[in-house]
């Protein structure tokens, strides 16, 4: 199983990316779908998470301007960034929790990192 994840890059204040990770390989369900980020010299912490019901959770820095979505067909997950602030700087990564071909329970998975810069 891998995670592939894109559209990262520079925006200035008030802009808008989208990103998006996909999973590929011997996948038989996934679970949660999420992205995290990290910005430098601070700890990674939750952005946004999405479940195969679609139920959504936010981290508070990022509701109402962030929307998570995905669609299950093609195991994507996507982080819709609008009104992006500097302090959105941050490395984001993907992760999902997948049941894999021959495993026996759950496990998360994640993608490398993509970097977003927010800046004039």
């Amino acid at each position: 199983v891998q995670l592939q994840a894109s559209g990262g890059g520079l925006v200035e204040p008030g802009g808008s990316l989208r990103l998006l990770c996909a999973a590929s390989g011997s996948i038989i369900s996934i679970n949660i779908m999420g992205w995290y980020r990290q910005a430098p010299g601070k700890q990674r912490e939750l952005v946004a998470t999405i479940n195969n019901g679609r139920r959504t959770n936010y981290a508070d820095s990022v509701k109402d301007r962030f929307t998570i979505s995905r669609d299950n067909a093609k195991n994507t997950v996507y982080l819709q960034m609008n009104s992006l602030k500097p302090e959105d700087t941050a490395v984001y990564y993907c992760y999902a929790e997948v049941l894999a071909v021959g495993a026996m329970s759950f496990r998360d998975y994640w993608a490398q990192g993509t970097q977003v810069t927010v800046s004039s």
